[in-house]
């Protein structure tokens, strides 16, 4: 079954490529388009609220159509935006373009998790989710700094365009690869309802800590690193390359965690992520010793998304879809919330050094939900040996 997950992790490649070069690109677009910095931030802005918002309802849109022939469609449309935002003659239709690609984002790889699950043992499951996912840590590594370097070279269109063929061949590998697959059951209000589920809204909380422990740090890393660390920009482009090899195998890490025991896994994995955060405030100041702890960072920081993203699948069976998708918008919400909480100690008046406090201070409230959730399964299995006595 690996070569349809790799078909799935081409995809995943593909998206990851799109989603992030836009940044690389800002000044490019907005030179382009004779707007300013900020109103061409906005492109990312605008990628994320759309997966956080829009990408549930397609997912919902989508549930009833068959798993293979649902993530085909939605790679497909995902590299017709592509192809738009590479034609787009004015910031509006390239705002329009970048919205109909994140609607496709969050939707694909919440059904992809589902497709990635059912094609290997249920003891195999993260790993599998892991190496779909492992396209997207690569994309930090290869794709975002080839496709940056490209749009700089030749204009921005040109990095748009060279995604379009990876596109359209992710596509056909996915309609002739992987198996088809059920679509799910339920009523669209059924759909809904696993909402009312204390673990789901658990997992989707966690998911959103997390994320924003991540990006309270990542947001501001090139400025810390050369202001704090004393590292030319051509050396944060290396420990950039670093932190993505970093990001990679703590994907790998984390599916074979999720698969050994896992909520132990989300619990240990966070409290490690908790002392590693204090080791990067106190390393900072010193160029190896800071690389090893973003080495670190990246590795254990990724290591807890793959057991999350399996364990929002196990506990809304009754609707994966639709929860697998909550938890792609989870993460990208936690994007924003995380670069908003470091923008916000930054002009608060502290200083570079002290935001990886303020992303301790998240990482702990996603532990105190993860015990919470671990409790709530251990009462859930208390009671099933009680409810079966008493059926017999």
């Amino acid at each position: 079954m690996r070569i349809p997950l790799i078909a799935l992790a081409v995809s995943a490649f593909c998206i990851g490529t799109s989603e992030f070069i836009i940044m690389g690109l800002l000044p490019n677009l907005a030179a382009s388009f004779d707007v300013s910095i900020p109103k061409a931030g906005l492109l990312v802005t605008a990628y994320a609220l759309s997966v956080t918002i829009g990408s549930p309802l397609v997912a919902v849109a989508t549930a009833r159509l068959e798993r293979r022939f649902a993530v085909c469609l939605l790679m497909a449309l995902f590299t017709a935006g592509n192809m738009a935002c590479a034609l787009a003659p004015t910031y509006g239709l390239l705002f329009a373009a970048r919205v109909l690609t994140a609607l496709c984002h969050g939707a694909f790889f919440g059904i992809g998790s589902i497709v990635a699950a059912n094609l290997v043992p249920r003891k195999q499951r993260a790993q599998a989710i892991a190496l779909m996912f492992s396209g997207l840590t690569l994309a930090n590594v290869f794709g975002v700094p080839a496709g940056t370097a490209l749009g700089q070279a030749f204009g921005w269109r040109t990095s748009f365009w060279a995604i379009v063929p990876v596109g359209m061949i992710a596509a056909a590998s996915l309609r002739w690869l992987v198996p088809k697959q059920a679509a799910g059951k339920g009523s669209l209000l059924h759909e809904f309802r696993i909402l009312k589920k204390p673990q789901v809204l658990l997992v989707l909380a966690m998911s959103g800590l997390c994320s924003a422990s991540l990006f309270c740090v990542f947001t501001y890393i090139t400025p810390t690193l050369e202001t704090v660390t004393g590292i030319s920009p051509h050396g944060v482009t290396i420990v950039l390359l670093v932190f993505g090899v970093g990001i990679t195998a703590g994907n790998m890490a984390g599916g074979r965690l999720g698969d050994w025991r896992q909520m132990p896994a989300i619990i240990g994995t966070l409290l490690v992520l908790l002392a590693v955060l204090v080791i990067l405030n106190q390393t900072e100041r010193f160029v190896v010793p800071a690389v090893l702890a973003i080495l670190l960072w990246g590795f254990v920081q990724f290591s807890v998304g793959i057991p999350l993203q399996t364990r929002i699948v196990d506990q809304a069976h009754a609707a994966p879809n639709l929860a697998s998708t909550l938890n792609q918008g989870a993460f990208n919400l936690g994007n924003a919330l995380g670069a908003s909480l470091g923008g916000l100690m930054l002009t608060s008046g502290f200083g570079y050094r002290e935001l990886p406090w303020g992303s301790a201070a998240v990482t702990a409230g996603a532990i105190v939900l993860a015990l919470w959730s671990a409790k709530l399964d251990r009462l859930e299995a208390a009671f099933r040996p009680e409810a079966a006595g008493a059926s017999t």
